[in-house]
């Protein structure tokens, strides 16, 4: 009876290893799935860089997620590094500079060239 009751302990902790490393494995493979479709655009030449430094940038960022580094870029993230932006700026163009990020309007795109943002600010006249 001791015998059937380790071995069913032994199953139990197994199925518990099995499940655990199933749930542990998910976002990994999602982060294995998004390396296949970087690495397929950069063969396929939709990237918008060139072939090497596509695949190169796709390795790091599966590298990154391997580690547990990478992480989901969020509304608050983007808003920051916009932000960033314009910090380096001269001080008397930061303020349009972050009128531009948060208010302007968007054209352009990154495979075309870059973006462009602008706004439209009335200049009282002299």
């Amino acid at each position: 009876m001791k015998i059937h009751s380790l071995s069913m302990t032994i199953g139990a902790t197994a199925l518990m290893l099995f499940a655990g490393t199933a749930s542990a494995a998910s976002p990994m493979s999602e982060a294995q799935s998004r390396y296949k479709q970087e690495r397929a655009a950069c063969m396929n030449g939709t990237s918008n860089q060139d072939r090497a430094t596509c695949l190169k940038e796709a390795g790091a960022a599966l590298g990154e997620a391997k580690r547990g580094a990478l992480g989901a870029s969020d509304d608050g993230n983007l808003a920051r590094n916009q932000m960033m932006r314009c910090e380096t700026l001269p001080a008397q163009d930061r303020e349009d500079c972050a009128m531009r990020m948060n208010h302007g309007t968007m054209s352009g795109s990154a495979q075309r060239g870059g973006t462009l943002r602008e706004i439209e600010r009335p200049v009282p006249t002299r």
